[in-house]
């Protein structure tokens, strides 16, 4: 196969081929002349000459810009852009051009500055930060590790650099759930890690980006303020009733050992046995309610009817009457006894808000649905929540002879059941709206629910 001309050889050939005939008949014309053979010789060659120069000059002028284009362009490739072209005439053709490329260059300049700049700040970010992040290729050996990573192996990068995740002991990782908890023993220490896992492309590549947080520190806090706050509430309550068993038993002494007694001894002493009676039965019963927050069962799923649910419980409470707002039918898989306990809480704090003091108002209760949830409501004309922020805190309770568990418990079940349970004050209007939201399967869509 014949290898085909340049460029720059096809641009001369044109030229010349374009001023051919010209060239031939001008000669012709010289000879047909009555000049002397040596003036049409002279002639001809500078015909010729004038006409291959003008052809040579046609092709460096077509050729020339597409080198200096060329050559903006490599420099563009290698990533210089700092190079600019030029031309004598911004108006024309190759003016147009090299403004184009001139353009082209400066935001290449600074999209490569912004990805320099990002690529420098994520970066220190992430070798910054004290999560331990991997990313692994698609044969799973390593190619990326911060400064947490190689605390965590107790190896510096150089070491730790292409080699396999089963070395590293995090093959496991790369498989299974996306998102879990895991305990792993590693070289700095064994502990418990919430991995994330996620996958990335880099150079056309499949890679995983692996991000390790060390649990157990928190964990160990979390435990520390929940054992602190169980003490303290444990240690008060015991405070409250061995204070004033301890000094009526003193008192009791001192009257069985007075002589002579005096004649009411044995009704103060009966009086006194009632007390630490009384004490002692309410400590019984802060310590069956706390028992009975930690043994909460497991739910079991049954279908309940939302309906007969919810009108079984307004029905219990005889204080008042609790108004309905029926929502669409639906059943779904829940435990009805545990689901019963945390609605009888709600309602009996919503009766006991609105009958404080006094008070003339309404409890109502309601539910309805959409795609995937179903909302039950109960709400109060009460004075509402005066402090939100301790509403769920095992024992802590504004009523003088509450124990504080229904709220904790109530949030309990509603967490067990794969739900929510939230407090807040009506807008608008006095009282609070207890807000239960629960998966469901149901497709019916009702109107929103009261503020």
């Amino acid at each position: 196969m014949a290898t085909p001309f340049k460029h720059e050889t096809r641009i001369q050939v044109l030229t010349l081929c374009s001023g051919a005939p010209a060239v031939v008949l001008m000669t012709w014309l010289l000879w047909r002349s009555e000049f002397s053979l040596t003036v049409s010789s002279i002639l001809t060659a500078g015909v010729i000459l004038f006409w291959w120069g003008m052809a040579h000059v046609v092709a460096q002028r077509v050729v020339r810009p597409l080198q200096t284009a060329s050559n903006l362009l490599s420099a563009l490739r290698q990533e210089d852009f700092s190079v600019r072209g030029h031309s004598p005439r911004p108006d024309d053709a190759l003016g147009g051009l090299m403004q184009e490329i001139n353009s082209l260059s400066q935001t290449l300049r600074e999209q490569r500055l912004g990805a320099l700049e990002a690529s420098a700040l994520l970066r220190s970010v992430m070798f910054e930060i004290n999560v331990a992040i991997f990313a692994f290729d698609e044969t799973q050996g390593l190619r990326l590790v911060n400064r947490a990573g190689e605390k965590l192996l107790e190896r510096t990068s150089e070491e730790l650099l292409d080699r396999s995740a089963i070395e590293l002991g995090l093959g496991e990782l790369l498989t299974g759930e996306a998102s879990r908890t895991v305990t792993l023993s590693l070289p700095n220490g064994t502990g418990r890690w919430g991995v994330r896992r996620s996958a990335f492309r880099q150079e056309g590549r499949p890679h995983q980006l692996l991000v390790m947080t060390d649990l157990s520190r928190a964990l160990r806090d979390e435990e520390r303020q929940a054992w602190q706050r169980i003490v303290r509430v444990i240690g008060h309550e015991l405070n409250n009733s061995l204070a004033p068993i301890k000094s009526i038993a003193g008192t009791m002494g001192k009257l069985l050992t007075k002589t002579p007694r005096a004649e009411d001894w044995e009704s103060d002493l009966h009086h006194g046995l009632a007390i630490i009676a009384s004490r002692a039965d309410s400590l019984g019963r802060f310590m069956e309610a706390y028992a009975r927050l930690a043994r909460l069962p497991p739910p079991r799923f049954h279908s309940v009817d939302v309906g007969s649910w919810i009108r079984h419980v307004a029905a219990l409470e005889t204080r008042m009457k609790v108004e309905l707002q029926d929502g669409p039918p639906l059943t779904i898989q829940a435990d009805r006894v545990q689901l019963e306990q945390l609605l009888i809480n709600l309602v009996r704090n919503a009766v006991d808000a609105t009958t404080e003091q006094n008070r003339n108002g309404h409890v109502t209760v309601g539910w309805l649905s959409s795609a995937t949830t179903l909302e039950v409501w109960v709400q109060d004309d009460g004075p509402g929540l005066a402090d939100s922020a301790n509403l769920f805190v095992p024992f802590f309770t504004t009523k003088p002879s509450g124990t504080g568990i229904g709220l904790a418990l109530s949030r309990q079940i509603a967490e067990a059941h794969g739900g929510t349970l939230t407090l807040h004050n009506r807008e608008g209007a006095t009282g609070c709206v207890a807000r239960l939201a629960l998966p469901s399967p149901s497709n019916t869509t009702q109107e929103l629910m009261p503020t």
